[in-house]
């Protein structure tokens, strides 16, 4: 103790804020004199209301006075996990407290499930009160609309909204469009979030993912509207609805597309900027305009738990002139109980091969291989026809992990397939 006491209070203020939470770091104030006051300025705050199952009173009672006791000059993050027994008056109080203070980051973490314990966040936190916030994150909580005061997040950069409810679409319209410099935007809409329409027109955004969960059941009249023309990362898990791009994308790199139904890229325009796409869709038609190239792909996923995904993969590799890295993986469970289509032998003439086959393909990767049919086909049709290929890795699946079972698909595989002596393969 006397070696760790001896350290510089810069690098003590690290080890205090990597404790669990708030109640740890102000205990170390009983090890000796040196740490007596030492907690005051430690700069990340972390409140759980289920930590150690506390009473509500003296938990309560704890924040209140330790918040107030705390000099640091500017609280790097401050995170509130409630639920358990603190509600819509705790949070509004110490968020009264936290607009007086130069918080950088803030977490609102809501740990209850029903309409009747939903816990309503106070207008000060977006109405002007934390002006030099650039990181916000809530989750499970309910936001409320107060017509008589303005929206300001000045600073605020990366905002996530996870499961929240909100007073109608056009409230969250008005919210993101008054983030003037955020850059990174995360939703995840729930059942019931009173937003029928989702709409994001943030000229400053540079990463959007945009997730419905599970339990929302949704309809044509329901979706998403974007407006982002710097977007860079794009992520989309959309069960179901639409989704709009009101203005061309060219800027976007990364893109994870996952949905049910195909109403979606509408609007995206060009695709030439992508460098890195994952695709899970139920269709191979009308995926991206015809006559599209992906001239700066370089790293191609796609699902194998859609019924087209052969064809949607063969539409990729002939418009991705230079692919170099290609991987298949069975990321959910088979949506369709339908058969899956055979491999078109007729894609076997070389002049039906990718033109990245024969110049830039150099790595391929199959996860969750099972050895049907198809799977057969398509790895010899990527062994017989990448002529750059240098790595395959294929991870074979089985049920049961029968061991049996694997060293036949192995052998079916080897006997279906050849591979160039050039290119490494790895089994797993």
């Amino acid at each position: 103790m006397d070696k760790i006491s001896q350290l510089p209070d810069e690098l003590l203020l690290k080890i205090l804020a990597m404790l669990p939470t708030m109640k740890e770091v102000v205990d170390t104030m009983l090890l000796s004199k040196r740490w007596q006051f030492l907690w005051m300025m430690v700069p990340r705050i972390k409140y759980n209301d289920t930590y150690k199952n506390p009473k509500y009173g003296s938990f309560s009672l704890f924040v209140d006075r330790s918040f107030f006791r705390h000099e640091a000059p500017v609280i790097e993050a401050l995170h509130f996990k409630l639920g358990s027994i603190c509600g819509s008056e705790d949070i509004q109080a110490w968020m009264r407290s936290a607009d007086k203070r130069c918080v950088r980051e803030l977490t609102i973490q809501i740990d209850t499930f029903t309409d009747k314990d939903s816990v309503l966040l106070p207008w000060s936190l977006y109405g002007g009160g934390c002006r030099i916030l650039v990181t916000l994150n809530l989750i499970n909580a309910v936001l409320v609309d107060d017509f008589t005061s303005p929206i300001s997040f000045p600073s605020l950069k990366t905002l996530s909204l996870k499961s929240m409810k909100y007073p109608s679409g056009e409230f969250v319209k008005n919210l993101l469009s008054k983030c003037h410099v955020l850059e990174d935007l995360v939703v995840e809409q729930c059942q019931a979030d009173n937003v029928n329409i989702f709409t994001v027109i943030v000229s400053s955004l540079k990463s959007l993912v945009m997730k419905t969960l599970d339990n929302r059941v949704g309809n044509d009249t329901e979706g998403f509207v974007i407006d982002a023309p710097f977007l860079e990362n794009l992520d989309i898990f959309h069960s179901s609805g639409f989704c709009i791009f009101e203005n061309v994308m060219s800027k976007i790199l990364d893109a994870n597309v996952v949905v049910n139904s195909w109403k979606l890229w509408k609007k995206l325009g060009s695709i030439a900027s992508f460098k890195r796409l994952y695709l899970c869709v139920p269709s191979s038609k009308d995926v991206y305009p015809a006559g599209s190239v992906f001239t700066s792909l370089v790293h191609f996923k796609i699902c194998t738990c859609e019924t087209e995904w052969v064809n949607l993969l063969m539409c990729v590799l002939r418009d991705s002139p230079n692919l170099r890295s290609l991987k298949l993986q069975q990321c959910h469970f088979l949506r369709s109980e339908k058969p899956r289509p055979c491999w078109n032998p007729s894609w076997n003439e070389p002049s039906s091969v990718p033109e990245c086959f024969l110049s830039s393909l150099e790595t391929f990767e199959w996860v969750h291989y099972e050895g049907a049919q198809e799977e057969k086909e398509a790895v010899a049709f990527v062994f017989r026809s990448a002529k750059c290929l240098k790595k395959a890795t294929i991870n074979i699946y089985s049920k049961t992990n029968d061991i049996h079972k694997k060293l036949e698909v192995i052998k079916e595989l080897f006997s279906s397939t050849r591979l160039s002596p050039a290119c490494q393969l790895e089994l797993r």
